[in-house]
């Protein structure tokens, strides 16, 4: 089993995490949740500007050692488990600032983007290629990943870190992304496994440009007739698209595809989310 300290890289500099706290909106309100707290130096300021913390840690050791320094600290709980297994908060607003280990990130992010009740705002620290599959435009081209969470939130590399911030150093680098909920989303709800399996179905479908992957959803003419109203070519690969086009795109399949072509991507989100938990599940079982 490969222990969360093997994988995660811990700041030991406090004026570091005061300046990182002060470029976010947390302030005495505000319930937060940190993911792996390890030795406690972000708890600790944390405590002083917000009105409860949750950390969630699952090595034993540092767990005991977590709960001995803030056994007197009325705004901390320390919660000794795998955060992927943690019940998130149902019936209040809440927040997460986490360092967290990268080995998991995908596996966070997706337990925290799909909940129900998704935090206000998510300040993590995060490997530098990791945050740009995520953010996407203008930090780097789009992704899948970026194209499903984009309608729902908003992203922002707001600090990059030198390697020797971090104790034992990685050999990644490393920065401060901040995930914002989007006060009105930009599809409606009653399209929003839509959307997602739109984005999974082209994405995964054969073929190196968007005339390939969307031959069997659109027509040439309609392909054609949106990437000239829109801005694009059809020669284009996924990726050069930046969401805003995405989101025209797919306002179109809306209303300009019919409820046949509409059906061939049905379930294609969840189908593509079973897979990878069966290839995790064969990497984990996987002797090495």
């Amino acid at each position: 089993m490969i222990k969360i300290q093997d994988t995660q890289n811990f700041l030991y500099n406090r004026r570091l995490v005061v300046d990182l706290i002060k470029k976010s909106n947390i302030d005495k309100d505000d319930i937060i949740i940190e993911i792996g707290p390890g030795k406690g130096i972000i708890t600790n300021e944390l405590a002083t500007r917000a009105k409860r913390i949750y950390g969630i840690e699952y090595d034993v050791h540092l767990y005991d050692e977590l709960k001995s320094r803030f056994l007197n600290v009325e705004n901390v709980e320390i919660i000794y488990g795998d955060f992927l297994e943690f019940n998130l908060l149902e019936k209040y607003k809440y927040k997460v600032f986490s360092n967290i280990p990268y080995n998991i990130t995908a596996k966070i992010l997706l337990k925290l983007t799909s909940f129900s009740n998704p935090p206000e705002d998510i300040y993590i620290i995060i490997q530098d290629e990791a945050a740009r599959k995520y953010a996407g435009n203008p930090y780097s081209r789009e992704s899948m990943r970026s194209l499903l969470l984009k309608p729902y939130f908003e992203f922002k590399i707001i600090h990059r870190f030198r390697n020797t911030d971090f104790v034992p150093v990685p050999k990644v680098n490393s920065v401060f992304l901040h995930i914002k909920k989007r006060e009105n989303t930009l599809i409606d709800k009653k399209n929003s496994d839509l959307y997602n399996d739109f984005i999974a179905y082209i994405f995964s479908s054969s073929g190196n440009n968007l005339k390939e992957k969307t031959k069997n959803i659109f027509s040439y003419k309609q392909l054609k007739r949106l990437s000239e109203n829109i801005g694009f070519q059809i020669t284009d690969s996924p990726v050069n698209l930046n969401f805003e086009k995405w989101l025209k795109i797919f306002q179109y399949f809306i209303i300009g595809v019919s409820i046949d072509k509409q059906k061939l991507i049905y379930n294609e989100y969840v189908r593509l989310l079973n897979e990878q938990s069966k290839i995790d599940k064969r990497n984990r079982n996987f002797k090495y």
